[in-house]
């Protein structure tokens, strides 16, 4: 992968577009944005409902089983990223990001509704839970999809020379969704009592997200298409034959990226809030307040630093936030084990995510500046959902099983570990995009 150098007209963005290109491209990054926040709102509002929810579905068990259970059924829907990002992938390259857009949304949209409508272990059995496993795949699909689709898109409808800015909302968005899910599982604690949200308000939340993403795919419905006509028909769109022989290099980075990102993301966010309860001995509360404080902050980061890798590169953001991710992992969850003081470790996970913002903000543009128009969504979301499904959706369960084991620790070298790799692979990325800055 040769290195260029940046081209020098991205200094000047604004002049290439007239004010009405201007306004329609920041218009459909902005409904591109609304349909990714509804994705990961859906998709993290299981989670989040899941003790209430889980008696119904797994009576038999106890507590813990079926915390167990619920939590297996939610991994699942990371084993069937791959399948959407391969999907909606080759569906992007072959018939448009705009249709894969729709579809992906409209498939999130049956699942939440198909959970919200399910009936419970004790009206058809064992079909109960089997249905909400079928479900869930099809959300796991479903955002698997996205990612590429939304992550393709929105580098390309970004305005030259402040791309980084631009698709930088894809996160914001992401953790907008996470936000909202947690947001509105406190509010229903707010007005129903525990025995109602186990017996029936649990499932409020999956019709919410059914309702809004029907909002999102008419918001969508509108969007103008990225990829043109001329390169959607060549034989080559959406091949995988073509992406693994010819841009194996991209994907491999692509995926050598995604597993540090994803690892060390899912820890400082998902798995952070059972690390304050259960290693630094903060109430559940707490832990909760320190958490959604920091993901609103983490939020705000994005086009802050995505701005920045306009200024200062795509690979100069990169190698910060491996550097920094190999130096201050241990450092970092060490101090955080004995901060009991909830301002402390408000503020140093502000910190450690500000350096995750280094790549976050910057995720989708990154790996889709790496491959062509006609493979760009397939290479963007197969190698994102491969690493995310492997790195990502296991860092919880890592995390856990060597702190039963009595070595938590060892955790944490095993990210610092996977960051140098990272900050390996960033010491060969070009200084500039191979392909999207040729790109009008």
């Amino acid at each position: 992968m040769p290195t260029e150098a940046a081209p020098a007209a991205d200094a000047a963005p604004d002049a290439r577009y007239t004010p009405a290109e201007r306004r329609n491209r920041i218009g459909a990054i902005m409904a591109a944005s609304s349909g990714n926040l509804v994705e990961w709102f859906d998709f993290y509002i299981y989670a989040f409902c899941a003790l209430y929810f889980a008696p119904a579905f797994f009576p038999k068990s106890d507590a813990t089983g079926q915390l167990l259970n619920t939590a297996g059924v939610f991994a699942a829907g990371f084993l069937m990223r791959p399948i959407g990002g391969w999907l909606f992938g080759r569906l992007a390259d072959r018939g448009g990001r705009r249709i894969a857009l729709i579809l992906s949304v409209l498939t999130m949209c049956v699942g939440s509704l198909a959970i919200a409508c399910l009936p419970t272990y004790g009206k058809i059995g064992v079909w109960a839970p089997a249905l909400l496993l079928a479900a869930r795949l099809v959300q796991g699909v479903s955002v698997g999809g996205e990612y590429g689709a939304a992550a393709t898109y929105m580098s390309e409808m970004s305005l030259k020379g402040r791309r980084g800015f631009y698709s930088s909302f894809q996160y914001v968005t992401l953790i907008g969704g996470q936000l909202l899910a947690s947001l509105v599982v406190v509010l229903l604690q707010q007005v129903l009592n525990e025995g109602q949200l186990k017996a029936w308000g649990w499932r409020i939340p999956f019709v919410i997200g059914a309702l809004t993403a029907l909002v999102a795919l008419i918001l969508r419905l509108r969007l103008q298409e990225s990829a043109s006509d001329e390169v959607r028909r060549r034989p080559t769109a959406g091949s995988l034959t073509v992406l693994l022989r010819d841009h194996w290099r991209a994907f491999l980075t692509v995926l050598g990226l995604t597993a540090g990102g994803s690892l060390i993301f899912y820890t400082f966010t998902t798995y952070m809030q059972k690390y304050l309860v259960n290693s630094a001995g903060m109430s559940i509360k707490t832990a909760s307040d320190v958490m959604t404080a920091c993901l609103f902050l983490f939020m705000c980061m994005q086009p802050l630093f995505g701005a920045l890798s306009d200024r200062i590169g795509r690979r100069a953001n990169m190698l910060l936030f491996s550097a920094l991710g190999t130096l201050g992992v241990v450092p970092v969850m060490l101090v955080l084990h004995g901060a009991s003081n909830p301002l402390v470790a408000g503020a140093l996970l502000t910190l450690a995510l500000a350096a995750v913002s280094l790549y976050t903000s910057i995720s989708g543009i990154i790996k889709a500046e790496m491959f062509p128009t006609e493979v760009r969504a397939l290479g963007v979301g197969l190698a994102y959902a491969l690493a995310n499904a492997l790195f990502g959706g296991s860092a919880e369960y890592v995390a856990l099983l060597f702190k039963a084991a009595g070595h938590e620790p060892v955790f944490f070298w095993y990210v610092t570990v996977v960051m140098a790799v990272v900050f390996l692979i960033s010491l060969r990325l070009p200084k500039a995009g191979r392909y999207l800055h040729h790109e009008r």
